[in-house]
């Protein structure tokens, strides 16, 4: 179960990047609310995660599914360059966190 929040909340993370970018340095409305409730979403399924799951491992897993869903949703929706680059970049991004898992970290 907690693994499944953890997964909910770093697509949440994503979600909160988004509406932070479209709230415009909070000059409008619906994204900012957006932004605030995602964040705190986002937070409160982290913490319930880090109840039964190793922190170091539970983290990367939040924050690399948060950096890579909203770099391939930068990509999509808001016409930001898909490079090689940064694909390259996203795909080191997901073997980093699968390699921490494998090595043993991911596992309460």
């Amino acid at each position: 179960m907690a693994w499944v929040v953890l997964v909910l909340s770093g697509l949440l993370e994503a979600g909160w990047a988004l509406s932070l970018k479209e709230s415009h340095g909070f000059t409008r409305l619906w994204p900012s609310v957006g932004f605030v409730v995602m964040l705190a979403a986002s937070m409160a399924g982290l913490a319930f995660a880090l109840r039964s799951l190793p922190v170091g491992s539970a983290y990367a897993v939040w924050v690399g599914i948060g950096a890579v869903t909203t770099a391939v949703l930068a990509m999509v929706l808001l016409d930001e360059p898909a490079t090689i680059v940064k694909i390259v970049s996203i795909l080191l991004i997901v073997a980093g966190v699968a390699g921490l898992n494998l090595s043993g970290g991911g596992h309460a």
